[in-house]
């Protein structure tokens, strides 16, 4: 689905209200993409050299390319952990992406003329066969109600619930069944905020009464890059394993009604404001010169 008619984006709004998603093909420049990837190989070879540095990998592989050399370094932990890049994201290449005035022009129907990159944008590495990556069935309004990896207050699941978001997903590579695409399950959004428990060290999941009934109406979604979807931070989703021999990278990030709290300790960054234009990010040099906060 491209985009830009009066009548394109009310399709975009029906389906992302009806079924708690929309998939938008071939929407962003493959320039865009570009900058990303590039940001994410800096992260990269900042992250292995730490790794190094703190004597917890020996080998660096500095002749590896990028697609294969995160994958042989982490191979060399004792113990798996996450990789992924989220308060260092302040990179000028992934300004394009965050603050891509077409897709706010599409969020804004559902948030409003006041727009907030929501503190929780990040770049993923999903590795092949590796319990740190493998992201189990939830809705992303669970983390904020239990005060999931410790990044959240304590709060209500009304909060959590009231919350007006528009989550972003979008491939770095195609993303398949095979390397670990996402699935949702459409409508689910509709069912609010569902309980959830701590299945392992890295996830939550839906509990299993709620979630077992629901699984035969789970779809894949299979993207390539510069395909972007949007979906409910309601909406029941997971991420497969990776059965491919190389990682699969991502970047997903959440724009939210900015005349809302947080409910972090985060407060995030203007994306758009009709209001007050001037409180927004406008350049790739300012992005670049602010924190996560």
């Amino acid at each position: 689905m491209t985009t830009g008619t009066t009548e394109q984006i009310s399709d975009y709004i029906k389906s992302f209200h009806e079924q708690g998603f929309v998939i938008l093909r071939n929407f962003l420049d493959l320039e865009v993409v570009r900058g990303v990837g590039e940001a994410s190989e800096f992260l990269s070879e900042n992250t292995i050299s730490d790794l190094v540095e703190k004597g917890l990998v020996r080998d660096a592989y500095k002749l590896e390319p990028f697609e294969t050399r995160l994958l042989k370094v982490y191979k060399q932990l004792e113990e798996p952990m996450s990789l992924d890049f989220r308060v260092t994201l302040h990179e000028e290449g992934m300004y394009p992406l965050f603050f891509h005035q077409r897709l706010l022009d599409l969020v804004e129907p559902i948030l409003g003329s006041e727009i907030r990159l929501y503190p929780n944008y990040t770049v993923r590495p999903k590795l092949p066969d590796d319990a740190a990556t493998l992201v189990l069935w939830h809705q992303d309004a669970g983390y904020t109600a239990t005060g999931g990896h410790g990044k959240d207050d304590q709060n209500t699941g009304a909060d959590a619930e009231a919350l007006r978001m528009v989550n972003v997903w979008t491939p770095l590579v195609p993303a398949t069944v095979e390397n670990g695409c996402m699935q949702f399950v459409p409508g689910s959004h509709k069912l609010g905020l569902v309980p959830h428990f701590n299945k392992n060290k890295f996830y939550l999941e839906i509990i299993e009464e709620v979630l077992k009934p629901r699984i035969p109406d789970a779809v894949n979604v299979e993207l390539d890059p510069g395909d972007i979807v949007l979906f409910s931070n309601l909406l029941f989703h997971c991420g497969l394993p990776n059965k491919s021999d190389g990682i699969r990278w991502s970047c997903d990030w959440r724009y939210q009604d900015a005349t809302q709290s947080t409910a972090r300790e985060h407060v995030g960054h203007i994306a758009r404001s009709r209001k007050d234009p001037s409180s927004a990010v406008h350049s790739a040099e300012e992005w670049a010169q602010l924190e996560f906060v």
